[in-house]
């Protein structure tokens, strides 16, 4: 279960994939529409996820140490680090301008990561479950913010968010080439299939990444706005 090197037998909408997507979408479902069975344990939900996201990160480098595989490249610096803790200062701390750049990159890019995972472990290798049960946390504590919590995020936070998450590319960029790393990959794409295998090289990969973030950006918002305008005809 915690190998390096055997169970290295992931295959891509398998059935183990499948299944864990499925519950994926059905606690999501749960946990949005569950509303009213579920908010006397609101507290209990909070702090499972806070536990769940601490548990997953430290696990992690714990695991790459104890197997000698931890590199500089594993700082967490990647944009799943990043969402969790934001998620992780959320659940400490209320604040709206940091929702806002969660909902961004911690809602729709954790999914699509687990639709088309960069992994190579089946399941129940610790990998599998960690990866899984990371992203499916930090989608989770959006829905638990905006459903629990009442958080909102107007329109023009789209662009704030695009141009927040540019603002840290930047830096980062610089950091690949110093460090020969491939945070929020933009070096390179995935070394396994995944959406990022078909931008492209060169300037033309950035172009694209560019444009599917904002169109991530404005496909995530849709919901919200649809949301926040029935609340408005409800007054």
């Amino acid at each position: 279960m915690f190998s390096v090197t055997e169970m290295r037998t992931f295959e891509l909408f398998s059935v183990p994939h499948i299944a864990v997507l499925l519950m994926f979408v059905a606690l999501s479902f749960f946990l949005i529409y569950g509303k009213r069975l579920l908010k006397p344990y609101q507290p209990i939900i909070k702090w499972t996820l806070l536990g769940i996201l601490v548990l997953s990160e430290l696990s992690w480098h714990i695991w790459l140490v104890a197997t000698g595989q931890w590199e500089v490249g594993d700082l967490p610096l990647q944009l799943c680090s990043i969402s969790t803790f934001v998620s992780i200062y959320l659940c400490l701390k209320p604040n709206k301008k940091a929702f806002y750049l969660l909902f961004f990159i911690g809602l729709l890019p954790p999914i699509l990561s687990m639709v088309t995972p960069e992994m190579f472990y089946q399941f129940p290798h610790y990998r599998f479950l960690k990866y899984f049960l990371h992203h499916a946390a930090i989608a989770w504590s959006v829905l638990y913010f905006i459903v629990y919590e009442g958080y909102r995020v107007p329109r023009k936070a789209v662009w704030t968010g695009f141009l927040m998450v540019n603002l840290l590319a930047l830096p980062i960029f610089f950091l690949n080439l110093l460090l020969d790393t491939n945070f929020f990959y933009l070096a390179n794409p995935t070394e396994s299939k995944t959406i990022l295998s078909f931008f492209g090289s060169g300037v033309m990969y950035y172009i694209n990444l560019e444009i599917a973030a904002l169109v991530v950006f404005f496909v995530t918002y849709l919901p919200m706005g649809v949301l926040m305008k029935r609340e408005r005809l409800k007054g």
